[in-house]
């Protein structure tokens, strides 16, 4: 989703660890900028502002402008980053130059909404799969995420990719097959009837054997 976003990069003259420790503490990041046929272009943002765009409701689906000064302003999205393992702090970012007029591959979240009547009515249990699906869309027509009513849904039925609806440019990429969720039975409630099943078969067999052998008994008296 393309939203009015500008943010502010650096050109970077010099690379390596030094060059990038003294850009953390001048509470700065580096970060390269690729794509479109250009030559990629090492700069420097502001983690702050990234981390403001990747924890947006559109995530690393947001198209937003990257200014670098005497060089460009272009249209870019986050393509790759890389956390601390231990303070979690964003080190270092990958964003992609975006041609509004090319369609692009993304990954929209799916959300489920709604009780399901398997839940409700027949005790079965719903189960999420999969969180998103990949499409196939215009720059400017990415969804935040879809939205699916699940409340119709009964016992051993399945939400699919190809029953997630698509508008405008949308072209599903996944497989049409992919489970997004379903509703199972529960595992517990199952072994218990298939016990009980199983006592009952056998009880009949118990009570004419026992009769069987009361019957010998009395012929031998």
């Amino acid at each position: 989703m393309r939203k009015d976003i500008t943010i502010a990069a650096e050109p970077r003259l010099t690379r390596g660890k030094n060059e990038a420790r003294r850009l953390r503490v001048s509470m700065k990041i580096p970060a390269v900028v690729y794509g479109t046929g250009k030559d990629p272009v090492a700069v420097s943002v502001s983690p702050k502002e990234v981390n403001r765009i990747l924890h947006s409701s559109s995530g690393a689906n947001t198209i937003f402008n990257l200014d670098i000064p005497g060089v460009e302003n272009t249209p870019v999205m986050v393509v790759d980053w890389q956390h601390d393992p231990i303070r979690n702090n964003l080190l270092h970012v990958d964003m992609k130059r975006i041609d509004l007029s090319r369609r692009l591959n993304v990954k929209v979240p799916v959300h489920t909404t709604g009780d399901p009547i398997g839940v409700k009515q027949q005790g079965g249990l719903y189960e999420v799969i999969t969180r998103e699906i990949e499409i196939e869309c215009l720059p400017d027509e990415i969804p935040e995420h879809f939205e699916v009513d699940v409340a119709a849904m009964t016992l051993g039925q399945s939400l699919r990719a190809s029953q997630v609806e698509l508008t405008g440019s949308m072209k599903l990429v996944s497989s049409p097959d992919l489970v997004i969720s379903h509703v199972i039975a529960v595992r517990g409630s199952a072994e218990e009837t298939a016990a009980t099943e199983e006592t009952k078969a056998a009880e009949p067999e118990v009570v004419k054997k026992g009769k069987k052998e009361e019957e010998g008994a009395e012929k031998k008296k």
